[in-house]
């Protein structure tokens, strides 16, 4: 894992949610959309949140991403 490969994640992280209508998924639809691992996903989380583009939020059953 590098930096360039977790900016690709980030950029296919950012895709999905731009095409989702409520610009909002869970981490299981985000799985689901991107095919990453969920370790993935959080690096891709942690590209995207620094940058500030998405809100993370956890609900009693999972981790809920949106972009701001």
């Amino acid at each position: 894992m590098n930096i360039e490969t977790i900016g690709t994640w980030a950029g296919e992280v950012y895709k999905a949610l731009e095409e989702c209508p409520s610009r909002t998924m869970s981490l299981k639809e985000l799985k689901k959309a991107t095919k990453l691992k969920k370790d993935f996903l959080m690096a891709a989380f942690g590209w995207l949140g620094r940058e500030g583009k998405i809100s993370v939020s956890e609900t009693d059953d999972d981790i809920v991403v949106a972009l701001v």
